[in-house]
């Protein structure tokens, strides 16, 4: 473990800082608050501006990239820090949309490392970014801030600061070393964002009992899609309601996928709830809907086979993307190019897709914690996929994968990239 940046030599790019972040502390993940909030308390992070803080399992990134365009829209200089990124570690600072440039981040990275050597404490390179970005934001006087919690939330970075409104997105089954493995333990670590008097937004219709008394217990004000706020789809357009209004003829979002109604709801009801602090009109609703963009969540490329990106790596994202999949026009024959990490559940993902897959194109993805071909291979096999009735090809990364796929695909067959934002990162690259 690297103690202070004078170990080595001090990074003068991002890049080189990156790689030093990477070695600064023995765990890649290490859930806690303390060694963080030490940190903070020296760097004086203290927001003076509202802020969103979303948690879950599936849809944080889409409620994050729609509240940031609404917001936007509507006039307000917007702080968005998101988790991970796809092909820069720019992306996930973000203000007004555009990712701040390496100068900003170095500069941010560097107060971070001085408070954090004075602290005597060490930090992990998630941890470390975190205060960077919100060093950022305040440094920029942002006048609001989006957090996206990278996991659970109860112990996660992001929870140092206190959300004035947070939002639960979904409570899945993943992360279950550091969560627990039902969805009462996951939902008792993402309702760790809540904060006492304040709005706290579940967008899971069926969320577990916990979220539910977790919000009772905190004293949170807490709101229930289905019960105190949800949607009406009109097939041309869609209605917005909670108890005391009523939004009628909003655009669809321009992000595709069966959920997304659903992330709308959770962000239009967060943006009622602080009106008082950011009023947000109607406009800047429907423009927002309208212009919001995520490389990466069911994102069709143009041309000739149809080229589909999705990050999904989890069973609940892999039933998604098998939804939003049977929503479009059929095709000849389905290629997915796939790989995953091994701590996934790579066997459940596989039972979700199997059905809507012809042709399966494995390999593994640049990362210590990659499954290995013959991972896939088992996984494929405990789902009763085998060469003797599908047909399988194993190549030694996604881009090796895709340029195969690209090459035995026809005009009217279609090409899936799925099962880890390295994955994905691989063939946009």
């Amino acid at each position: 473990m690297i103690s202070k940046v004078s170990d080595l030599a001090k990074p003068a790019t991002l890049a080189e800082w990156l790689v030093y972040l990477e070695q600064l502390h023995p765990k890649s993940i290490e859930l806690g608050l303390d060694r963080v909030n030490q940190v903070k308390t020296k760097l004086g992070l203290t927001p003076n501006f509202p802020l969103l803080i979303v948690a879950g399992t599936n849809g944080k990134g889409s409620v994050c990239a729609m509240l940031e365009a609404i917001l936007s829209c509507a006039g307000y200089q917007v702080g968005c820090y998101t988790s991970p990124h796809l092909l820069r570690y720019n992306e996930r600072v973000r203000i007004n949309q555009q990712a701040v440039n390496d100068a900003v981040l170095c500069e941010a990275l560097e107060v971070v490392e001085l408070a954090r050597v004075s602290s005597n404490t060490s930090l992990t390179y998630y941890e470390f970014g975190t205060l960077a970005a919100m060093q950022i934001f305040m440094q920029v006087k942002v006048d609001v801030a989006i957090l996206e919690v990278g996991l659970g939330g109860r112990l996660d970075a992001v929870n140092v600061f206190d959300a004035d409104c947070a939002i639960l997105t979904s409570i899945g089954i993943d992360h279950t070393d550091y969560l627990g493995t039902t969805r009462e333990s996951i939902g008792f670590e993402k309702a760790g964002i809540f904060r006492e008097g304040k709005t706290a937004i579940c967008a899971d219709p069926n969320a577990p009992a916990v979220i539910y008394q977790q919000a009772e217990l905190i004293g949170a004000h807490f709101l229930q899609i289905g019960i105190d706020f949800g949607y009406i789809d009109e097939k041309t357009n869609w209605c917005f309601w909670r108890s005391d209004s009523k939004y009628q003829n909003l655009p669809y979002p321009s992000l595709r996928g069966t959920k997304q109604l659903q992330n709308a709801a959770a962000c239009v009801t967060a943006l009622d709830c602080l009106q008082e602090t950011l009023m947000v009109n109607m406009d800047a609703i429907r423009q927002g809907l309208l212009s919001v963009f995520l490389a990466g969540r069911f994102q069709i490329l143009s041309g000739q086979p149809m080229v589909i990106l999705d990050v999904a790596h989890n069973p609940d994202a892999a039933s998604f993307f098998a939804a939003n999949l049977a929503t479009l026009e059929p095709c000849t024959k389905t290629y997915a190019v796939f790989s995953m990490l091994q701590d996934k559940d790579i066997t459940s993902v596989i039972r979700e897709l199997k059905h809507c897959v012809d042709v399966w194109l494995i390999s593994s993805v640049k990362s210590v914690r990659s499954a290995s071909t013959d991972e896939l291979l088992t996984a494929l096999g405990d789902n009763g996929i085998t060469n003797a009735n599908t047909p399988i090809g194993i190549f030694p990364d996604p881009k090796a994968a895709y340029v195969f796929a690209c090459k035995q695909a026809t005009k009217n067959d279609r090409i899936c990239v799925l099962g880890s934002f390295l994955t994905v990162n691989a063939v946009l690259q």
